[in-house]
């Protein structure tokens, strides 16, 4: 029996295939919850995981209030195979191979997979440590429009060509020992958080600060 833990705050089971979605959600928008559709469908997943994370480190301007894009997800993906994470903020990590690293130590026996766009693949290797995100976990990686080829060519996918698993394996990735990555085509979206931002669409919030001691 599956028993949530003390740090991270997600219940998994040993053994199980679970999906991890990372990002700042800012905000969480129909694509998000197409492609966590297609991985589990695609990759053969149990569980999918949105790690919500405090803030991007990458970004100057910050997010909104995690509460507030915890929130916007449950509405948004509204499915019991996925869980709406803040483990992140729990665990206090920022950097991506950190967070896995902490998930790994604390639910030894699951099967994670590191999901991502397209999009991400293509700067992968600016990624703090990415070598080590590869080296930990095995890469789902779904297609977004206009990264379809980019991302295959990218320094990333070059420089692990060796561990690429073929689209028809796809559902083969949990079980493999990383390196292991896989790019699949899926039906495209182009929501993105930016564009809905920008449409003024995801406003600041009126939330009141709070109150200085």
């Amino acid at each position: 029996m599956a028993l949530s833990h003390p740090t991270t705050g997600l219940t998994l089971s040993p053994g199980s295939r679970v999906g991890l979605l990372g990002g700042s959600f800012d905000p969480p928008h129909a694509g998000h919850a197409h492609i966590t559709r297609e991985a589990l469908k695609r990759f053969g997943l149990d569980r999918v995981v949105w790690l919500v994370s405090p803030g991007n480190p990458l970004k100057a301007r910050g997010p909104q209030p995690l509460e507030r894009r915890m929130a916007a997800a449950r509405e948004v993906m509204d499915d019991p195979r996925v869980t709406i994470s803040d483990a992140e903020a729990r665990l206090g990590t920022q950097a991506t191979a950190d967070t896995l690293a902490r998930l790994a130590a604390a639910h030894r026996g699951v099967r994670f997979v590191w999901l991502m766009g397209a999009d991400n693949l293509r700067q992968f290797h600016r990624w703090e440590n990415w070598r080590q995100i590869l080296a930990t976990v095995p890469v789902g990686v779904l297609a977004r429009p206009g990264d379809r080829i980019a991302a295959q060519v990218s320094v990333t996918a070059r420089a692990f060509r060796d561990a690429r698993i073929p689209e028809e394996a796809a559902r083969r990735l949990p079980f493999a020992d990383p390196p292991a990555w896989c790019f699949v085509n899926v039906p495209m979206r182009a929501q993105s958080s930016t564009e809905i931002r920008a449409r003024g669409e995801w406003p600041e919030s009126t939330a009141p600060a709070p109150k200085s001691s």
